[in-house]
């Protein structure tokens, strides 16, 4: 499901751990070295061909048969693998229509056409394909007005209001982009829309971006971007069971009390189809940040334009699910778990997104095979899931971890999660406390282009501005790679199958992979997300796939035979202190920006700048922002830098030494340290989401929000939420500092 839009946001920080491993670092080379020998690139491209070669959907006969088919292959390697199934909702179109009825009657959507070259593309086999279509959208039959709303987000329908458009009572057009999918239909609802067609602007993916599928990657004007469009930031999962497991024998709520299902019909379009439409528009132009990349000037529409007819009908039943999961035990730690996975479901063939990673994870899994057969043995119990249903709405991983919560609260130390997987640099996004393991890692695996290792080319790609595509690397990023030290990892949001994990059960977590330089984004969620467009455009050869098993592979060694988990403190301290910088910085800037709009606004400054013949509106008048009450949570971050460094420093300099029995009560502290950072009361209106670290932005779903409680009351001016919220992050903080400080005396033997 994940899109990389932006890999600045996904670095991390690579650097050792002070943990004593198992093996001396010889014998951890050596290891590894023999990791590696059982990872093959043709292994992962002869996956990757059978499993792509059929629709892929949830509910599929070839869904099933992947899982299988993934099933077999962890049993041939030594495995102890089961296949556990959930019934979860999942809406299948029975009919799907969208016409412009005036100024003329066009027929627009139905299924993409084949491609020359692209075997899968070709009628006989997209016949069992889901036609252009989003999950969770709300069925119904609607003609109205047409209105174009940009990306559909909160600062668009601002733009809107102070040029005299309302939406009330039309169907509105979003371009995909900025925001996640689900929040431009959500808001069109919200601000009385009766329909949503979202389509895929060519400045954003198409040829705004390089030569169009088949000639290059880029996504051509008949291909539509599918996806989910529950209401993700609400909460992931089945919509009929919130919190709790979707067995067979589940208490479900019905479709009506479900609050992540959409009210009004939403389908997607082509930038081909949409095109018509817009070319048709009347009512003022669109002002400067809503113009894409068509041949065409862009009007707002609105009353007395173009009219659309939309209509959805859907099978809105039951439909199974197959998680396969698989565990290697652990030799010493049995009861202590390292988590890796990874979804196997598409929107069509999927073979980015997300069998380049599947197929990754299945040659860790072999080669993690062949190390037990060889007589190895972990010291922690490895258990690896190939998820079903991630593309709806994270349905199989939230699923599992709602059923197993209580298991997994006692037992996990570390999930792992990848997705679609591309070609050129490392990223990494999660938990700062193992950024450190990361960089570590990133240092003993090449890059298979240039054979260097994969964090110096990362590190070479932030220095020249390559990294990030939108050559915004920050100035913390860009010191620490000119230093040549380490880079600070980003924050997870949502959008893949880590998101239950911590952000519901305060697990920590880790999203790997690579990209930058594949071309995956043009045919993300189409019918051309082939294995074609894969081994012609994303990685020929799956090089970067057998680089990131390389990577991931370690990281699960590393932690498995670790005497205690390689994390540093230290790290996550100073990040959560950046976090407290940048809000502070928030409410210091919404100030001033308040107070330039308050004397705009006296001054008459927006009539008069305003032109009398395409006149706009004054900014919305709007609440001041207060001083919010950061002192608690001040004191928090500063408790923590201090106890981190403690911890931190202590156990460099006496970890390698501790008894059998301080070993066991320090690895049962650090445990479930970043569990202390979860209220039970959760995020304002979204109980579900407990972390006050992470969590998905209201208005970004895959982007993240940092201390979310304070970040965003303030951004949506709900200051007395800001206020409570800041000392609950101070209260968790401390508690999270408390447990640093008893594993301090731990390591020092008092």
């Amino acid at each position: 499901m994940i899109k990389r839009a932006s890999l600045l946001a996904c670095v991390g920080v690579l650097a050792l751990a002070g943990a004593a491993v198992a093996q001396a670092p010889t014998d951890r080379k050596a290891l590894e070295a023999q990791f590696d020998a059982s990872v093959s690139s043709q292994d992962q491209m002869d996956w990757m061909k059978q499993m792509s070669s059929a629709p892929n959907h949830v509910g599929s006969p070839h869904d099933k048969a992947n899982a299988d088919f993934i099933l077999s292959k962890f049993k041939e390697w030594g495995w102890d693998a089961h296949i556990e199934t959930f019934q979860v909702l999942y809406p299948t179109p029975i009919s799907t229509t969208v016409e412009m009825v005036s100024p003329e009657k066009i027929t627009l959507g139905g299924q993409e056409p084949p491609v020359p070259g692209d075997d899968t593309s070709a009628a006989a086999i997209t016949k069992d394909a889901l036609p252009p279509y989003v999950a969770f959208q709300g069925d119904g039959d609607v003609t109205a007005d047409l209105v174009y709303v940009n990306y559909g987000m909160p600062d668009d329908y601002k733009a809107l209001a102070r040029r005299g458009v309302d939406v009330r009572g039309k169907i509105v057009i979003a371009r995909y982009g900025v925001g996640w999918r689900g929040l431009k239909p959500k808001l069109a609802q919200d601000h009385g829309a009766v329909g949503t067609i979202i389509y895929s602007d060519p400045a954003d993916d198409g040829y705004g971006e390089g030569d169009v599928y088949p000639k290059g990657g880029a996504r051509p004007d008949f291909g539509v971007q599918r996806g989910s469009v529950a209401d993700m930031t609400t909460y992931p999962g089945d919509p009929l069971t919130p919190g709790i497991g979707a067995t067979a024998g589940a208490k479900r709520l019905s479709r009506a009390q479900a609050q992540t299902i959409l009210k009004i019909p939403v389908l997607p379009m082509s930038y081909g189809d949409a095109s018509k439409l817009l070319a048709k528009l009347g009512g003022p132009l669109a002002p400067e940040p809503f113009r894409g990349g068509l041949p065409l000037a862009y009007h707002l529409g609105g009353d007395n334009g173009v009219q659309v007819h939309l209509a959805v009908k859907s099978d809105w039943s039951l439909k199974p699910v197959y998680d396969v999961i698989a565990k290697l035990p652990g030799s010493q730690y049995p009861d202590q778990w390292v988590l890796r996975g990874n979804h196997h479901d598409g929107w069509v063939f999927g073979a980015s997104d997300p069998l380049s990673g599947n197929v990754a994870m299945l040659s860790e899994a072999k080669a993690l095979g062949a190390l037990w057969k060889s007589g190895w043995r972990p010291q922690r119990t490895i258990v690896f899931a190939s998820w079903d249903a991630e593309e709806p709405m994270l349905l199989g991983s939230t699923e599992w971890a709602e059923a197993h919560a209580d298991e997994l609260q006692k037992r996990a130390v570390l999930y792992i999660n990848t997705d679609g997987n591309g070609r050129g640099f490392l990223y990494a996004q999660g938990s700062h406390d193992f950024q450190h393991l990361v960089n570590g890692v990133a240092a003993d695996v090449k890059d298979p282009e240039t054979g260097a290792s994969a964090a110096e080319r990362m590190r070479a790609a932030i220095r020249v501005g390559a990294y990030d595509k939108t050559g915004r690397d920050d100035a913390a990023t860009l010191a620490a790679a000119e230093k040549g030290g380490d880079v600070p990892i980003g924050a997870l949001g949502s959008g893949s199958d880590y998101s239950a994990y911590l952000q519901h059960l305060g697990l920590p977590a880790l999203n790997i992979g690579f990209g930058g330089e594949d071309e995956s984004g043009g045919v993300y969620h189409s019918i051309y997300d082939s294995y074609h467009h894969f081994t012609t455009f994303d990685d020929p050869g799956l090089k970067y796939g057998a680089a990131l098993s390389k990577v991931v592979g370690r990281l699960v060694l590393r932690v498995a035979d670790s005497d205690t988990p390689p994390q540093r403190f230290g790290d996550f301290a100073d990040t959560v202190g950046t976090y407290l910088d940048e809000v502070k910085k928030l409410a210091d800037g919404r100030r001033e920006a308040d107070r330039k709009r308050e004397k705009l606004l006296k001054d008459d400054a927006f009539r008069l700048a305003s032109d009398p013949l395409k006149p706009v509106g004054p900014a919305a008048v709007e609440a001041d922002t207060p001083h919010v009450e950061l002192a608690a949570l001040e004191d928090a971050v500063d408790r923590l830098k201090k106890a981190a460094a403690a911890y931190d420093s202590a156990y460099a300099d006496k970890g390698g030494k501790l008894t059998p029995a301080a070993r066991v009560k320090l690895n049962g502290q650090l445990r479930d340290i970043d569990q202390l950072l979860l209220d039970d009361r959760g995020l304002p209106g979204r109980t579900w989401y407990k972390h006050m670290i992470y969590a998905p932005g209201r208005f970004t779903g895959y982007g993240a929000k940092t201390l979310p409680g304070v970040r965003e009351a303030i951004e949506e001016r709900r200051f007395d939420d800001a206020n409570v919220y800041a000392g609950r992050i101070a209260k968790v903080l401390d508690a999270y500092s408390a447990r640093l400080d008893a594993a301090r005396v731990t390591v020092m033997g008092r």
